[in-house]
């Protein structure tokens, strides 16, 4: 059994900050090769540039599903989590398989499960 998840140990106190997080570094990794394609559509100074306006992003989808469920991104808690999970899912049918979109929740959810 996997000890680490999207950078959270598991094995540790799990907290809605760190899954909150997981989620956004889930989303990279499921959407990188989209987040790629984007390169073309902007002029980068650097790989390191690209990398963060990526992160950036992602990080603006999050933010905004947390708004859109009356979440709180800086405040998680594990209702509004689960909230946005539903929103990201939804989110990623339009260009995901459904295989891949539940793999991806099924580590998300191993997070949830140890919040209090």
């Amino acid at each position: 059994m996997k000890k680490c998840i999207y950078g959270v140990d598991i094995t540790k106190e799990v907290t809605p900050t760190l899954v909150r997080d997981a989620i956004i570094q889930c989303f990279l990794k499921a959407h990188a090769q989209i987040l790629e394609e984007m390169k073309e559509y902007g002029e980068f100074e650097s790989e390191e540039e690209f990398e963060r306006m990526k992160v950036f992003d992602v990080k603006l989808i999050v933010q905004k599903f947390f708004e859109d469920t009356g979440g709180s991104f800086e405040n998680p808690t594990k209702n509004s989590i689960m909230k946005v999970m539903e929103k990201l899912q939804e989110f990623a049918s339009n260009f995901r398989k459904p295989k891949i979109i539940k793999e991806h929740t099924k580590e998300i959810m191993t997070l949830i499960n140890k919040l209090s």
